[in-house]
């Protein structure tokens, strides 16, 4: 990913005050962070990326020209934290899930953790649409990272093209086949393996863990209902249900965001970015 660090900028007045930076940083921040951990699927990197972001911009706040928003400044300087951070780190694979249960399956302390999660705190709830926005997570890891960069910033966070070619600085062209590309991509795992899109497809782990953290409740029927609704679209469409239902979940601030966190972390165990000691 060369040129992430921008343009050279050649240093000149702000546009914007250090005493303004920090308010008008405040307003996209819950924002950068809930991108961040799409990206990383770490919720402490995630936190000290942000802040990492923060300092640095604000450090380097007299180098910005106001060429393009503040917010994509910030998320150009953040992407290029994130990207130096991730870029050694293995390609997620598209089984990683069901690596992850059988971890889980073999390793008591981490299925007590999930118990205790799911039982105890205030934000273990288990709700299908944050599996599904989780999943999405995952699945976008299957591609490489400046893809998984590109998709996120266009389908999640509705950056235009023009925006992405400056916070990665690629081509236009390169950056519409990117998103491209990994549309077709994800799509084609979903079709593949996703139960909710196709009723042969090999990953039932909604469901499956539906039934195990939710054993006496509604929640069945609205999975069941959910799958036929999906069953009904062809791909495309499917993909962009998904990243409507997607956009509307901030993962850092869900009834089931703790919950979530530890469901990566057994997949992020699965693929050598933590340790299985709890």
């Amino acid at each position: 990913m060369n040129g992430l660090n921008g343009k050279q900028i050649v240093e000149t007045t702000s546009v914007v005050s250090k005493d303004k930076f920090q308010s008008l940083f405040l307003e996209f921040e819950a924002q950068l962070k809930s991108y961040l951990y799409r990206i990383t699927a770490n919720r402490s990197d995630a936190e000290d990326i942000s802040q990492d972001t923060f300092l640095k911009a604000y450090e380097k706040l007299a180098t910005y020209r106001g060429e393009s928003s503040l917010k994509t400044w910030v998320f150009q300087i953040a992407t290029h934290i994130a990207f130096n951070r991730q870029k050694h780190n293995k390609r997620w694979k598209v089984d990683v899930s069901e690596e992850a249960k059988r971890l889980v399956m073999e390793n008591p302390s981490l299925s007590q953790k999930i118990l205790l999660t799911r039982s105890e705190s205030p934000s273990g709830v288990y709700e299908v649409k944050e599996h599904i926005d989780t999943c999405f997570t995952c699945m976008a890891k299957n591609l490489p990272i400046e893809k998984q960069i590109a998709l996120i910033l266009k389908d999640i966070y509705d950056f235009s093209t023009k925006e992405i070619v400056l916070i990665l600085n690629k081509s236009y062209a390169s950056v519409k086949h990117m998103v491209s590309s990994s549309r077709e991509i994800l799509s084609d795992i979903y079709e593949n393996r996703c139960a909710l899109v196709n009723k042969n497809g090999v990953c039932h782990q909604c469901k499956e863990l539906n039934q195990w953290l939710n054993p006496s409740d509604d929640h069945e029927q609205k999975i069941e209902i959910m799958m036929r609704a999906l069953g009904s679209t062809d791909s495309r469409n499917l993909y962009k249900l998904r990243t409507q239902l997607i956009k509307a979940i901030d993962p850092l601030q869900t009834s089931g965001s703790e919950l979530q966190e530890v469901l990566l972390r057994c997949n992020r165990i699965v693929m050598g970015e933590d340790d299985a000691i709890l």
